[in-house]
């Protein structure tokens, strides 16, 4: 019955899977084109015939997709990456490590994006909001969608027998097997959205309104080191600072540490929705001795909505930890 299924149905599931995949849909699409491989392998004069227009149809669905979200890193730049952000059920500082792995690499990442986890739903966005070709972009695209789709395919091959095996134990079981692995992935799916809102419900109290930051401020006192911890490709996507803010990276904790008077109030602001980075590394700096540490609630989008002034970004190796005012639009 399955291999029917396979050889009449086989190219079109497989298109849809990975197409469904590519928009962000939570259907994981490699197990897919690993059982093809594996039933190509074990009926070689029929499903096996259709390998090769498997694979462009892999490829191609993926273009698609990929497209999409390539387009709307274009149109509407750190905005997607702001919702990609929001949606995410992992941390928000794997969502910045993507970001400075682009930076780093730049377009040339798509071609390992797919191997990595969370990278490529990133970095595709991203290649459009830092003005990418979109001929460059289909390229490398095109050959880490390739190189994806093969190792699927020649995986389910060569470990066809073993899997023959895991089916033959699921036919067995009949729909218990399905149900069973359905419930596991709503059950892990469950289990990091209660994880992120348990934290962020944590954290919510632990925080400084705009209002508040503006006021201290304008009080002088007491002092205030403020710090911004967005990527160096998100402060390139907006680059625009609250007033007096150092560019503070998380990696380099210790030197902060070693840095900065522990006695001295300490606000933190990003530019994901949940502030999430901001809180975490509030409590690294609060683990290392600092007495007054909190992210700034709403980030930098709460601080650009109230009507704050914003300053032109301008990368600086050292800046006095003196704050200027930041006077309110008129």
């Amino acid at each position: 019955m399955l291999h029917d299924l396979v050889e009449q149905y086989g190219p079109a599931l497989v298109f849809a899977n990975v197409l469904a995949a590519s928009l962000g849909l939570p259907v994981p699409a490699m197990p897919t084109l690993v059982l093809f491989g594996a039933m190509a392998a074990m009926h070689p004069t029929s499903i096996g015939t259709q390998l090769l227009p498997v694979l462009v149809l892999a490829v191609f669905a993926t273009l698609i997709g990929d497209s999409v979200w390539f387009m709307a890193g274009r149109l509407y730049g750190g905005n997607t990456l702001k919702t990609l952000c929001r949606l995410s059920l992992s941390r928000d500082t794997c969502v910045k490590k993507t970001e400075r792995f682009f930076g780093r690499w730049g377009v040339r990442v798509l071609a390992v994006a797919k191997f990595v986890p969370g990278l490529s739903i990133v970095s595709i966005p991203m290649a459009g909001a830092m003005g990418t070709t979109y001929r460059a972009f289909l390229s490398y695209d095109a050959i880490g969608a390739a190189l994806w789709a093969t190792v699927g395919l020649v995986l389910g091959a060569v470990f066809a027998p073993q899997i023959d095996m895991l089916f033959a134990g699921a036919s067995r079981l009949g729909k218990l097997t399905a149900v069973v692995v359905v419930a596991l992935l709503l059950l892990y799916a469950a289990y990091r959205w209660y994880r992120r809102r348990q934290l962020i419900k944590k954290l919510a109290s632990a925080r400084i309104s705009v209002d508040q930051l503006y006021q201290l401020m304008l009080e002088k006192a007491p002092p205030i080191v403020l710090f911004d911890i967005r990527s160096r490709e998100k402060r390139t996507l907006d680059p625009f600072v609250i007033p007096g803010s150092i560019f503070a990276d998380e990696r380099e904790l210790d030197q902060i540490v070693a840095k900065y008077p522990h006695d001295h109030k300490i606000v933190i602001y990003c530019s994901c929705p949940n502030e999430i980075s901001a809180a975490w590394m509030a409590k690294k700096l609060t683990d290392a001795g600092f007495s007054d540490v909190v992210p700034l609630l709403g980030g930098l989008d709460a601080w650009r909505d109230a009507g704050c002034e914003l300053e032109a970004l301008v990368e600086e190796s050292d800046r006095s930890i003196d704050v200027h005012i930041a006077p309110k639009a008129v």
